[in-house]
């Protein structure tokens, strides 16, 4: 270990926190993150020149936002902190980085990887027009910009994620012209006893639907997405609602999301297993129950390995970081991460409960017109998955990407993989655990065309856990 570096990918609520527990054991790890500043996605910091307070941006999660930004802040000094930077494979013990046009190789003795999660989407006809956002990319234009997708906004979809958009775009003074919901209002009721798990989570969610109601936000339940309808710009949404009644819903933005997916890439160039997941109706990578992934050396925390939520998103963290401390030799006494697995359990429970009642709605894939796009990198529409299972014999995604190019552009699937997959299984007359999942590439994100022709050569630097920094440059 004297001359490879511990390595952290992200510094949202996961990444921070394991960060934290290295230090406290005298070790000095690497924290490479993709944006420019720490929080992660769900406590993203506001632009320097932005002067809006912690409750405005954060709402009921101010307090647990600005410690996590503090505890960041005293760890700094004792960190190498690599922010704007891209970690985009993993190859042989080492995590490859850019930052610019910049590329190097960092030797790792233990790689701790938060890379968080991004919105899950199903397509509809009309989800390409200008004017759609996902519930994320909605989320993220109020908090980082203050501003809003649109002036009559719709949100479409399912899970949390859905109500807490809604409140804060009323909050703020926009207007929220209709919050329409996949699921069926008797799922959640059918869900209470789990989400009883976390009773204040709970609470917050029963509070922000009395808020929009209270406040004359549109609210369905149960409705059946039919079309985002416009010319050259969003104009309206038009669904079916739980009486199969047509409900159009006038509009110049929607939000779209159906829950989380994680971001796995990462753990799949680290040759790391993966399993299909029957909670969240997605291919999750394997861990032990600290985080532990089936190649030595590689860790999963937060919703990068299952979509906890951010309070869990910490626990995970301290608990992977203990995991790879105990594995380099470091002693970690056994109550720490038996506490930490104790509190993660009612949060699992907890999730079980959200994906019960907000369901990933798997049977719209099948209804897709055939001219929908699924694939919007590469224009791969559902007839194009319908034939690639029919008529050329596609058994399962990968082969499906190969003969018709779906998940094959810049997002590598992160948009159209579980969607895609769900079209497939309903062409093929299969469950969507038998048509597997798409693997990952290198680079996971687009690098800029001048990376890699600045010098033939690549820098790999070493950092040991004292702090010191060595560097060479190989062929």
């Amino acid at each position: 270990m004297a001359d490879r570096a511990v390595v952290i990918v992200g510094a949202g609520p996961a990444g921070i926190r394991a960060a934290a527990r290295l230090v406290e054991a005298g070790l000095r790890p690497i924290v490479v993150d993709e944006a420019a500043d720490r929080g992660g996605q769900i406590y993203r910091r506001q632009p320097a020149n932005f002067g809006r307070a912690a409750r405005q941006l954060y709402g009921f999660e101010a307090a647990k936002a600005t410690a996590l930004h503090a505890a960041f802040d005293r760890l700094r000094p004792r960190i190498d902190y690599r922010p704007d930077t891209l970690a985009w494979n993993v190859y042989d013990g080492a995590v490859h980085l850019a930052s610019g046009t910049t590329t190097t190789a960092q030797d790792f003795a233990a790689l701790i990887i938060a890379a968080g999660a991004t919105d899950r989407i199903m397509p509809l006809p009309g989800w390409t027009l200008p004017g759609v956002y996902s519930l994320g990319g909605a989320q993220i234009a109020l908090k980082a910009q203050a501003c809003a997708i649109g002036a009559r906004t719709v949100l479409l979809g399912t899970g949390p994620l859905l109500l807490l958009v809604a409140y804060q775009y009323a909050k703020a003074g926009a207007k929220v012209a209709g919050v329409l919901d996949t699921s069926r209002f008797a799922r959640r009721i059918a869900a209470l006893p789990a989400l009883a798990a976390r009773p204040a989570m709970l609470a917050k969610g029963l509070y922000y639907s009395a808020w929009l109601a209270r406040h004359g936000v549109p609210m369905l339940s149960g409705v059946t997405p039919v079309a985002i309808e416009g010319n050259g710009r969003v104009a309206a949404v038009l669904v079916r609602d739980a009486r199969g009644r047509s409900r159009r819903f006038a509009c110049d933005a929607v939000g779209l999301g159906y829950g989380l997916r994680s971001e796995t890439q990462l753990a799949d160039l680290a040759r790391c297993d993966f399993a299909f997941d029957a909670v969240s109706k997605q291919y999750l990578p394997v861990t032990d129950a600290d985080g532990r992934t089936s190649t030595p050396g590689v860790y999963l925390a937060g919703d990068g390995a299952r979509i906890l939520g951010a309070d869990a998103a910490e626990l995970a963290g301290r608990l992977a970081a203990c995991a790879a401390l105990r594995d380099l030799g470091h002693a970690v006494p056994e109550t720490e991460p038996a506490g930490l697995r104790n509190k993660l359990r009612a949060m699992q429970r907890f999730r079980a409960g959200l994906e019960h009642a907000f369901a990933w709605p798997a049977q719209l894939a099948a209804a897709l017109p055939d001219e929908t796009v699924v694939c919007r990198c590469e224009v791969i529409t559902a007839g194009d998955i319908r034939r690639a299972a029919t008529e050329l014999g596609a058994p399962e995604v990968n082969r499906a990407k190969a003969l018709v190019r779906v998940g094959m552009g810049r997002c590598q699937g992160r948009y159209c993989g579980l969607a895609g997959a769900e079209v497939l299984a309903a062409a093929l007359g299969t469950d969507v655990e038998q048509v597997g999942r798409l693997r990952g590439q290198a680079p996971v994100k687009p690098l800029p065309v001048a990376t890699g022709s600045v010098t033939p050569e690549t820098v790999v630097s070493t950092t040991s856990a004292s702090g010191t920094v060595a560097s060479e440059t190989v062929p």
